[in-house]
């Protein structure tokens, strides 16, 4: 059979030259035990056109042939196939473009130049966003830990360390007030508050600097809490007289204010909100979104009489994304308790969540849902390295470096989102491009010099401008890294060579 069906093919489209057809089957075609090809010459062919359809094969044969180059084929070491091997093209001539041939090392050169060589971390651009961060070798390695039981001594004593560290990163010494830790992002924090500490029906007075006002209002609304917002210009914040003449109209059961909102970079003063609030409206619980601001802004947990302070692990932490951070004082503790109605979330509920963290807390096994070992041994290993130094030594190297930066800004005629000096914050800054340009002309460019950015995330205004940012490892091991160097000479580069395009 394959042999007529082969016969029928080559009738109407070989050429007259010879096909060599490699049999695959043992025995056939055969000799010696090694394939020898059959081989058809064109008269063979003519003969078999011929005998099978007559004078119409042969001239479809005689019309193919012309097409054709004569050469001996070249046999294919592959079973059922054949090659034909075309004459010279009468299209127009090529001629190919000389180029030199690539310097391969100098490439590879160039590129371990821009990319992050400081580290035992595979070559990479510098991740200068705000956040997921850079994170140091030691946090990464922690990560790798071998697989243990979530509820063994081992791991039970390295998640109750953790937990204590995270008190002496938040500054609270109260024993009622309590830290978790749970998988999850920063936005599960939202979750955690308003499922926990407001019930439907009460108020919620959003302080709005940025995109992430906008999203925890929208999260209260999901849980059926009211929520109002106190909007400011962008680049600002709602002021003081603004917040306390709020707080005077209606009772609020929560007020919130994003420490440092990253869609902006602006700071807001959260001592002083919360001085007013404690003064003006004293049963409101203070809540504070510290995703962007935890280890790279000063928070004084006690001192400054918070409720809840929520934060993720990807920023000024250090720590690989996939934990969510919350310290919670005993009044806001208690006003959960004192709740009419069970808790909107049953993943997010401290009544499930707060007996295992205590327990962990004191070195002792318990289980609700499982956490992330991998992840909770690198986050020990971060708040090690955050502690190592006094808070005071770390928060100043953190504000001398974003001082540098944003002076650096200012003498390239780049304007910040946040204009008044006291708005803007440590960890980041939103830079306004040049009239005309957007981020899809400028990262790119970035990207290339080792140095990665990111685009504006405010929705009025994300064409606009785009984002550094400067905390962890990158500020507080600047003199060995020399990323914020590399990255500022980036901007500078990119920016004028996108001038130097033409229009």
């Amino acid at each position: 059979m394959i042999f007529r069906s082969l016969v029928k093919r080559l009738q109407l489209f070989a050429p007259p030259t010879r096909i060599n057809y490699v049999s695959a089957s043992p025995g056939f075609a055969e000799k010696a035990g090694s394939h020898r090809p059959l081989s058809f010459t064109s008269s063979t062919l003519s003969n078999l056109a011929t005998n099978n359809q007559g004078r119409g094969a042969t001239q479809r044969l005689s019309l193919i042939s012309r097409h054709l180059n004569s050469r001996p084929q070249l046999e294919i070491n592959t079973p059922f196939s054949t090659e034909r091997i075309s004459q010279e093209s009468d299209d127009l001539p090529y001629t190919p473009i000389e180029r030199p041939p690539p310097d391969l090392e100098k490439l590879e050169e160039e590129r371990r130049k821009a990319f992050s060589t400081m580290s035992a971390q595979a070559p990479h651009p510098s991740l200068l966003i705000p956040g997921p961060i850079e994170f140091d070798d030691a946090v990464l390695q922690s990560m790798s830990h071998y697989s243990e039981s979530h509820v063994g001594p081992a791991f039970v004593a390295t998640f109750g360390e953790a937990l204590t560290m995270l008190r002496k990163l938040f500054q609270t010494t109260d024993p009622a007030s309590q830290p978790f830790v749970v998988s999850g992002s920063g936005t599960l924090g939202w979750d955690m508050v308003a499922a926990n500490l407001s019930e439907p029906g009460d108020e919620a007075l959003v302080l709005h600097t940025g995109y992430f006002a906008d999203s925890f209002a929208d999260c209260f609304e999901t849980y059926g809490i009211k929520a109002t917002q106190l909007k400011a210009p962008i680049g600002d914040r709602p002021q003081l007289d603004e917040v306390e003449k709020a707080l005077k109209e209606k009772k609020y059961k929560v007020i919130t204010v994003t420490h440092v909102d990253t869609s902006t970079g602006v700071l807001s003063e959260v001592e002083a909100l919360s001085k007013l609030v404690h003064k003006v409206s004293p049963e409101t619980l203070i809540v504070v979104d510290g995703v962007c601001s935890v280890g790279s802004e000063e928070i004084r947990f006690d001192e400054w009489g918070l409720d809840v302070v929520l934060t993720a692990s990807q920023k000024g932490i250090g720590c690989p994304a996939g934990l969510s951070i919350m310290m919670v004082s005993g009044r806001a503790i208690e006003s959960f308790k004192a709740r009419k109605s069970r808790p909107g979330s049953y993943f997010a509920s401290f009544k499930n969540w707060l007996p295992i963290m205590q327990s962990y807390e004191g070195k002792k096994a318990s289980y609700f849902a499982t956490p992330s070992p991998q992840l909770i041994h690198a986050l020990h290993t971060a708040l090690t390295q955050i502690l190592k130094q006094p808070l005071s030594e770390r928060f100043a190297k953190q504000k001398a470096a974003s001082q540098k930066i944003k002076s650096q800004i200012d003498e390239m005629g780049l304007k910040q989102l946040a204009t008044k000096p006291e708005n803007q914050a440590n960890g980041m800054t939103a830079i306004w491009l040049p009239e005309g340009l957007s981020p899809p002309e400028v990262l790119p460019l970035l990207n290339k010099k080792g140095v990665i950015f990111a685009a504006g995330l405010h929705k009025e205004i994300a064409a606009k401008y785009i984002r550094f940012g400067h905390m962890g490892v990158s500020v507080m091991e600047d003199e060995k890294r020399k990323e914020l160097e590399k990255a500022m000479k980036a901007l500078r580069d990119s920016l004028a060579e996108v001038e130097r395009k033409p229009q």
